[in-house]
């Protein structure tokens, strides 16, 4: 299964697509599985397939060894004659975001590890924060940093960041057990919050410029060893 670790060093691509329908969020995942589960690409290690559940959409979580691998690929007859345009044509938007992890934390007694599977039933929670190059790094340093109080909210399991390679913008994968759990948290009135945390998010939209959000439900997943 997929790992986050900050060990490990992977280029992190998040694959994001709205839709306009459930109907159409099945297709791109049927599409999508059926590359994921023929991968054979130098450099890939793994791709992991989310549901949308606010809105319609789908995430796929992909690793790579290596800037390079991934350019190979994208520039590939195959990839760009075919793939690219089946997707602009099942989707509303589609954005290929490259990252590298900047920061994991877990509720305590799970570990540095991070895992990610159709079988753990997580509520996965992706926002994308759109920003610019001159405010990425405060923004990271505003947000992915170790937070001792949401380790005690009811249904809090992991959160990561990452930043995206051009500069533009970061990345929250986070996991709750229910999207029950994480709705209460998401809507927690501010003055409940720590004075720091809050602070930070007054900080933190201080420096977005847009903001893409979403929960999901991981349903496939393929590494290159299975």
């Amino acid at each position: 299964m997929p790992l986050i670790s900050p060990d490990d060093g992977h280029l992190t691509v998040f694959n994001v697509f709205e839709t306009d329908t459930t109907e159409l969020q099945d297709d791109v995942l049927d599409a999508m599985r059926d590359i994921v589960d023929h991968a054979d690409y130098p450099g890939w290690i793994s791709s992991t397939l989310h549901a949308g559940i606010d809105t319609p959409g789908t995430a796929n979580y992909i690793q790579w060894r290596s800037l390079a691998d991934l350019q190979a690929r994208y520039e590939g007859q195959k990839f760009r004659g075919k793939t690219v345009p089946q997707f602009h044509k099942l989707a509303r938007t589609t954005r290929l975001l490259q990252t590298e992890l900047e920061f994991t934390q877990q509720r305590p007694g799970l570990g540095d590890t991070v895992e990610i599977s159709p079988d753990r039933d997580d509520h996965t929670v992706l926002i994308i924060l759109d920003t610019t190059p001159d405010n990425q790094k405060e923004l990271l340093e505003t947000l992915a940093r170790p937070d001792e109080w949401i380790t005690t909210v009811p249904g809090y399991v992991s959160h990561t960041y990452f930043r995206g390679l051009d500069g533009t913008y970061v990345v929250n994968y986070a996991q709750w057990e229910s999207k029950e759990l994480y709705d209460a948290f998401h809507h927690l009135p501010e003055e409940q919050r720590p004075a720091d945390v809050r602070a930070g998010r007054v900080r933190a939209r201080e420096l977005v410029t847009g903001r893409q959000a979403n929960t999901y439900r991981v349903t496939h997943s393929r590494s290159a060893t299975d």
